[in-house]
């Protein structure tokens, strides 16, 4: 069901991957060992939920402050990759599932690498307006 309300940066194609990433994540976790709770689960999922949230409050600010924020995102998609790794290494993912999320996250990382190029491309322009 689609809400009625909407924001802007949800309209955003990486927020929309970021998001659905994050769910994925969150499904392969649910397999993790318990003792894992709190250490390499409780990691991946909060470096892959930080993708989309970063999208979304840097959104709301200057071009200079979404810019920064999607920094950060493309940060966690690096750590996203890491706890993807550490998870194949320990056998609580396969390779394959390991391999679906190197490709999204490479994905989602030359996404926000194009935005933030975007965004720096307008503040210059905007900074060598006479």
């Amino acid at each position: 069901m689609k809400s009625k309300y909407h924001f802007s940066f949800e309209a955003l194609i990486v927020y929309q991957k970021a998001m659905e990433f994050a769910e994925i994540v969150n499904q392969l976790v649910q397999k993790f060992p318990k003792h894992e709770m709190f250490n390499l689960s409780s990691q991946f999922q909060r470096s892959a939920d930080l993708i989309g949230y970063n999208i979304a409050e840097g959104s709301s600010g200057t071009d200079t402050n979404f810019n920064r924020y999607l920094q950060i995102a493309w940060e966690s998609t690096h750590e996203s990759v890491c706890a993807s790794t550490k998870a194949r290494l320990r056998n609580y993912n396969t390779f394959e599932e390991d391999e679906e999320n190197r490709k999204r996250l490479t994905e989602i990382s030359k996404m926000l690498t194009s935005l933030k190029k975007h965004l720096k491309s307008k503040i210059f322009k905007n900074n060598n307006v006479v």
